[in-house]
């Protein structure tokens, strides 16, 4: 067999279930329905609810944000009925990398991880962010500012070096993450019920300053040469706040430590969809009928500010505390999440095995390590502005491939598939295939350009190190 032709074998080697199965049972499963959907809520309600109504409004859609939230939501609820069946029958840590790895093969399965680690990082920098934003701005009402050099990401134009704040936010969430998730899970449970409690509080009060007359026109009329207004507007609106649902992946990377993963993971998944839908959707509506929606234009604190704008001074202090302690559920979500793909990466071989090493406690210490640290550099040095799109990207990646995997899974005789099915299969998965991809090409060109550019970065990490060193067992299938 000659170097090309063992090369492509290799690409294409299909991981053994049987040997995930193996290798994860070290891992402890210790979560429960209760759990995984507070994990899942945690990241999809996270800096989003309070940031991105506002800001979405301004610069897409106008009024009609909330229809982008719902074309989110539909998109992102059949790509979810997707993720339920593949993380029902296969229940590995890593979830998409490790899916793909099985259905499609050692090259396909590298591909869609890599897009999906852009995810974990890029979401991670940007909650730490929005987490220093309002907690600067709530400082700063009680007349404390901060030095301007510690104050942001670097931009030596504007006197600033590195986001302190973000970068503490996320010490201190690894060091939680450090101490196991039964931890973490009991600490995030009571974070999202006070989220949730608040959120319901704000539209209450948020209704009270509602003035009909600022949602008309409801969808403004498209604006020539640009993404505002009319249909475009909201589609493109659409796939700015899809990156919220990365919440589906972070419940699916933690699979091999839920209890009863075949009942478990459909209904977390599932739940988290409809409970996140009905909170943003409420939330960007209030937002939009407080206020005329181009106030909100590079607001990084719209709900907060709206409440001040009306006198409601003790509900918005309320809120932005809360917002600051409810941040951090979405960032222990995406942390725990991000370092179990890391250790999926490593378990394999493709990058340093001393990833995939898990330590007396049963935990992917070193993995969650190189999460921490990747993520304290990426939000406190980058700026955020320049490489937010790439979470929506990377989870429409991720999202299009778990449908194409469906199709393939369903045909796979060494896989147990009797837990959940997608309904109407198979034209819901397919459905959801082609829904993605049609998001994915409203990006706009930046993202499209920075998501090929890390791509490009995948692979050449791939040829370089990762098929010189990733696993062969004889398991595996062909």
């Amino acid at each position: 067999m000659d170097s090309n032709s063992g090369m492509l074998t290799k690409m294409g080697r299909k991981e053994n279930p049987q040997n995930y199965a193996d290798k994860d049972g070290h891992l402890k499963p210790v979560l429960g329905l209760k759990d995984m959907v507070a994990m899942g809520v945690g990241t999809v309600v996270g800096a989003g609810v309070f940031t991105i109504p506002g800001i979405v409004a301004a610069d897409y859609a106008g009024p009609a944000v909330v229809i982008s939230f719902i074309v989110a939501a539909v998109v992102a609820g059949l790509s979810a009925l997707s993720y339920s069946e593949l993380a029902s029958a296969m229940p590995f840590a890593g979830s998409i990398y490790s899916w793909a790895n099985v259905i499609f093969g050692e090259f396909m399965g590298w591909v869609a991880g890599w897009a999906v680690l852009s995810e974990y990082l890029i979401a991670l920098a940007f909650v730490s962010s929005a987490w220093s934003s309002y907690f600067q701005g709530f400082i700063g009402s009680f007349g404390i500012n901060i030095p301007t050099a510690i104050s942001g990401s670097f931009n030596p134009g504007t006197g600033q070096y590195i986001d302190l704040f973000g970068a503490l936010a996320l010490i201190g969430v690894g060091l939680l993450v450090f101490r196991g998730m039964k931890a973490a899970a009991i600490v995030e449970n009571w974070l999202v019920v006070l989220k949730i409690a608040v959120i319901v509080l704000f539209i209450v009060v948020g209704l009270t300053a509602v003035q009909a007359s600022n949602w008309v026109p409801f969808i403004p009329e498209h604006v020539p040469g640009t993404n505002f207004g009319g249909g475009i507007g909201i589609l493109h609106g659409a796939s700015q706040v899809f990156f919220a649902y990365i919440g589906f992946d972070t419940i699916a990377a933690n699979s091999a430590e839920v209890k009863n993963p075949q009942k478990t993971m459909p209904r977390a998944i599932i739940g988290t969809l409809v409970i996140a839908t009905i909170l943003f959707v409420g939330v960007a509506a209030v937002l939009t009928g407080m206020f005329p929606y181009h106030v909100y234009k590079g607001n990084a604190e719209p709900a907060a500010w709206a409440l001040r704008e009306v006198g409601h001074y003790f509900t918005a202090n309320l809120l932005s505390v809360v917002a600051l302690v409810g941040m951090f559920t979405g960032l222990i979500a995406l942390m725990v999440g991000g370092s179990r793909l890391l250790y999926s990466f490593g378990r394999d071989g493709l990058i340093s095995r001393k990833m995939g090493k898990l330590d007396k406690n049963g935990l992917p210490h070193n993995a969650t390590w190189l999460m921490l640290v990747a993520s304290v550099v990426l939000g406190s040095l980058f700026p955020i502005e320049l490489l937010s799109n790439l979470v929506s990207a990377g989870t429409l990646v991720a999202f299009i491939v778990a449908s194409l995997a469906v199709l393939v899974l369903r045909r796979r005789k060494d896989i147990v598939n009797t837990g959940y099915k997608v309904p109407g299969y198979p034209v819901i998965p397919i459905l959801a295939a082609l829904s993605a991809t049609g998001l994915f090409l409203t990006l706009n060109k930046d993202a499209l350009i920075l998501m090929a550019g890390w791509i490009v970065i995948g692979v050449i990490v791939y040829f370089v190190y990762g098929i010189k060193h990733s696993s062969n067992d004889e398991e595996a299938t062909s």
